[in-house]
Order: structure tokens, then sequence, then C-alpha cells
């Protein structure tokens, strides 16, 4: 995986989640709509494939050139992208349709993503499906931002927290696995009552701290593993406060740095902008909603996070 980073011209954000109808597509389209009229070359990228409505958020038809082309067809990605309703933004939509998501080799996926790069933009941005299938961890761990959107209720704050574990364990086996130490993790892993090993972080801290080579490999490779949460449709300070105890779960139990970058509070004129098809960030540029989204887009840019008023 570390050739993908040559001939780099574009940053890439993911935006997945633990389940689907958390808002991924909304916040995708909507973040890319205000990076595009901030002057920047943006290209959306919808990869899920049984789901792709990207398209949708901007009253566009479903267009008929896909990543199907691609996989399929050996059409080079930027002969794929569709102009949007806004200006400086492209769409490439997911919709396969006799290639399922389960068929995509790892090598397709690193295929796609070198094409991704060489793309003529600034920002890349990849709708990601729903769930923790591997083909979403893996495309979800190629991306330079991995951002995760999640409704505040319990169910969310669980599922999410498995995605992230699950993204995780899939980029240390990884690592290790190009190193020949695979074996050792999962011997490590399948007895880690032995070790009094009780969650993730602690099987990473006792690798680390029993092989100093694996050591220096482990905080190389994940020194940029970073997780952005976003919290979507929040109704009440106590709500959005749910972003900083899941930033405390993940960063206690798993060790992952994650930064809390904003939220988005639950607005009618968020589905009535869907079910019009008209791009929400130009329709309603005014509303609380738009504003929050600005907000996150910013963070996203400068990797900063939102600041809670303790009330």
């Amino acid at each position: 995986m570390e050739n993908l980073s040559k001939e780099r011209k574009s940053e890439i954000w993911a935006i997945g989640g633990a389940k689907g109808g958390t808002g991924k597509s909304f916040l995708t389209s909507s973040m890319g709509t205000y990076l595009a009229l901030q002057k920047n070359r943006v290209i959306l990228i919808d990869v899920d494939l049984g789901g792709a409505n990207l398209h949708s958020f901007f009253g566009m038809k479903r267009p008929k050139k896909s990543l199907t082309n691609f996989f399929e067809m050996k059409t080079p990605l930027n002969k794929l992208l569709v102009k949007s309703n806004i200006g400086n933004m492209s769409l490439i939509t997911g919709n396969i349709h006799s290639l399922s998501s389960d068929n995509i080799r790892f090598t397709q996926k690193l295929k796609l993503f070198r094409h991704i790069m060489k793309l003529n933009t600034n920002y890349a941005l990849i709708d990601l499906g729903g769930g923790s299938h591997r083909n979403t961890i893996d495309t979800f761990l190629m991306a330079d931002k991995m951002i995760a959107v999640l409704e505040p209720e319990i169910t969310a704050i669980e599922n999410l927290y498995h995605f992230v574990k699950n993204a995780l364990f899939r980029k240390v086996r990884m690592v290790l696995r190009a190193h020949g130490f695979k074996e050792m993790l999962e011997h490590v892993w399948e007895r880690k009552e032995k070790y009094r090993i009780k969650n993730l972080k602690e099987l990473i801290d006792w690798l680390k701290g029993s092989f100093s080579y694996i050591e220096e490999i482990l905080d190389r490779e994940l020194s940029d593993f970073s997780i952005y949460l976003v919290l979507n449709k929040v109704r009440t300070t106590q709500e959005i406060a749910m972003g900083t105890s899941l930033r405390s779960v993940l960063r206690k139990y798993l060790g992952v740095k994650t930064k809390y970058v904003g939220y988005i509070e639950y607005d009618d004129s968020v589905w009535m902008s869907i079910r019009n098809g008209r791009p929400y960030m130009l329709n309603y540029s005014s509303t609380p909603c738009a504003k929050e989204i600005e907000t996150i887009t910013k963070n996203l840019m400068e990797g900063k996070e939102i600041k809670i008023l303790r009330g």
C-alpha cells in the first residue's frame, strides 16, 4: 500500500459508518458543494455499489457511465466523470450491474485508488456504503481522512465502535502480514485471555512491548490512523456531547487518534431538499445546518475539532 502515495494530486476523504441511513450521502454532497463553492476542484465518488444515490442529491438522473465501466470494461476513471450542476464539481457513480462488491478483488481496489489519486482535482470525496464489509473497510483505510458519520443513538455508537475496531484490526493485520508477522498477531489474539488482553489497544500494546521491531513497524504504519467523527440529526445538547464521549471511548479502548469535527442538527429542510433534488448548500445556505456543515468541512481541511461549550 506504500506505493499508493506516488503521483498524488488530490486529497481523498472517505465518508463511512457502521450502517446505512446515517446521512453519509447528504454529508458528502454538502461538503463537496461547500468545497466547490470555495473554488476547489471537487470529485464525488459513490462506491455504495448496492444503492448508489449520490446523484439524486443534485437532482440528476442516474448517470449511464459508472464504475461498471472501470471494473469490467477498463475505462479510465477520468472518462467516467459526469458534470454536476455545481461549478468545479463532477461525480462518478457506483452503480454496478453485474459485479457485486463481494467479487471486487483487493488488486482492483488498489487500481481504483491509483486512478483516484491521479484525478485532476483538489478533493476526492468517497461516499461509502453502510456496514463493515471488507471492501468498505479497505476503501475507508486508503483515504487521507477517514470520516465516520453516526446518529446520536446508543446502538449507533456501539455499531460505530465495532466498525472502527474492525478497521483498525484490518490495518494492523495487513501491516503485520506484509512483514511476515500475521500468524503471531492471530496467535496472540486467539489466546487473549491467556495473555490478559481485554481489547485491541492492549493487544497492540502487548505486541509493541514484546517485540521492538514490531513496535517500530506499528508506530510507523499507524502514525496517520485517525478517525474524524461527525454526529448527524442531533436534537439536544446532551446528544451533541455524545461525540466527545465516543471520542474518549475510541481513544481509551482502541488507542485511536480521534477528532470530533462537528455535528449537524436535525432540520426538516434537509429531507425537503433531498426530496426535491435541490443541493442543500445552495438552497438552504442560511440555515444553522448549513453553517454546521461549513464548520465540519473547515475543521476537516485544517485538522481541527469543534469546541463544545460546557453549560
